[in-house]
Formats: structure tokens, C-alpha cells, sequence
């Protein structure tokens, strides 16, 4: 299976809906407007360097990651034993498994 090119607007919108938040709540903490944020996920305009910034911490995410030079993310483990770290690996490389086999 080929891997899927995801552009910042994707990347945008998708860290957003995992997070849980909405538009406006994003704005809310970049202090601008929900038609800004609107903006980027439809691919109409792109952040400036201070907001990718901004972004990459409030999702926990590099810039590389959210400008797609990297088709990798981190997760921290800070705090979990190391059987919870074990059992997260095992999931991550289940979930890879799962998405070589042919449909």
C-alpha cells in the first residue's frame, strides 16, 4: 500500500479533530479569528512561521512533522512504566502490520 501525502492543511485539520477541538477553540489559543484557522485547513492560506510554531507545541508535534518533512510524530512516554511503553509499541507496530495486508 502506498503511503498517503498529507499537505500542512491536512495535517492541520487532522491534529486538530484528534485533539478534540474545534476551529474556534484553536483560534481562541493562537488569538485569531476561526475563519484563519478556516483558512488553513482548506488550503487557502498558510500560517506564518510564528503560528507553525505555535501550533507544533499546542499538538505536541515538530514543525517538520506539521510542514510534512517528517512522516514520523512522537509520542511522549514521560510517566508511563516501561510495560505501558512495551504495549504501546506493540499496538504501534500491530496497527503498521495491519496496513500491509491487501484489502
Amino acid at each position: 500500500m502506498s503511503k498517503e501525502l498529507f499537505s500542512l492543511a491536512d495535517r492541520i485539520k487532522a491534529l486538530r479533530e484528534s485533539a478534540g477541538l474545534t476551529q474556534a477553540e484553536v483560534a481562541r489559543q493562537l488569538g485569531i479569528s476561526r475563519s484563519g484557522v478556516n483558512s488553513w485547513e482548506m488550503g487557502l492560506s498558510v500560517p506564518s512561521t510564528q503560528y507553525i510554531v505555535e501550533l507544533a507545541r499546542n499538538f505536541k508535534v515538530s514543525t517538520d512533522y506539521l510542514l510534512g518533512m517528517k512522516d514520523t510524530s512522537s509520542i511522549s512516554v514521560k510517566g508511563l512504566s516501561q510495560k505501558q511503553v512495551s504495549a504501546l509499541l506493540n499496538i504501534i507496530e500491530c496497527f503498521k502490520n495491519n496496513d500491509e495486508e491487501p484489502n
